[in-house]
């Protein structure tokens, strides 16, 4: 009776478990539940306490070079689950981690005033420079969808290739005007 006692005492003593779950959305998914749609780069990542010291969150501050869809300010500042302080790191499955410098496209859906990344990393399509092209190429993430059937993430699958970003804003505005279209 002593072990049993003493192993419900633990059940109650234990941290509540957490857990996260992705649901890979569809690129035009992506681009009909986003307010924002804005081609930058990240000027500043600033890591804080959050939930009263329980986990790390990061402020992002992004420099817009273009809109795709809708309009706001030349920076966004959004908040991404995970940073480091000092010592203490917090990682979030699925969350976005970035670092000044880094160029992307990023899909905002906003809450209130407070704009977030859509989906997690779903709403992250990096930017890179191809020194042998001399462009700039959009890279989408790996928890995109394809459609409704169960499909493996591969690494190096050929449906991530690269895009130019020329290319890759232009497949926004088609989607957007399809979108668009539809809804009349």
């Amino acid at each position: 009776m002593r072990r049993f006692a003493a192993l419900i005492a633990l059940f109650l003593l234990c941290p509540g478990l957490e857990a996260t779950v992705l649901i890979p959305a569809e690129f035009r998914e992506v681009v009909s539940g986003s307010q924002i749609i804005a081609y930058g780069r990240v000027v500043a990542v600033t890591p804080e306490w959050a939930d009263g010291r329980k986990r790390i969150d990061s402020l992002v501050t992004f420099q817009v070079g273009t809109y795709l869809k809708g309009n706001a300010d030349q920076t966004i500042t959004f908040r991404v689950p995970g940073g480091q302080l000092g010592a203490y790191r917090s990682v979030m499955v699925g969350a976005p981690v970035f670092a000044p410098g880094d160029e992307a496209v990023l899909f905002f859906a906003v809450r209130g005033s407070r704009p977030h990344i859509f989906g997690l990393n779903q709403g992250v399509f990096r930017v890179r420079f191809d020194s042998s092209t001399g462009r700039r190429m959009v890279v989408q993430p790996p928890l995109l969808a394809r459609g409704d059937a169960p499909e493996l993430v591969i690494r190096g699958a050929t449906g991530r290739r690269p895009e130019a970003l020329e290319s890759f804003a232009a497949r926004v505005r088609t989607v957007m005007a399809e979108l668009a279209g539809g809804a009349q």
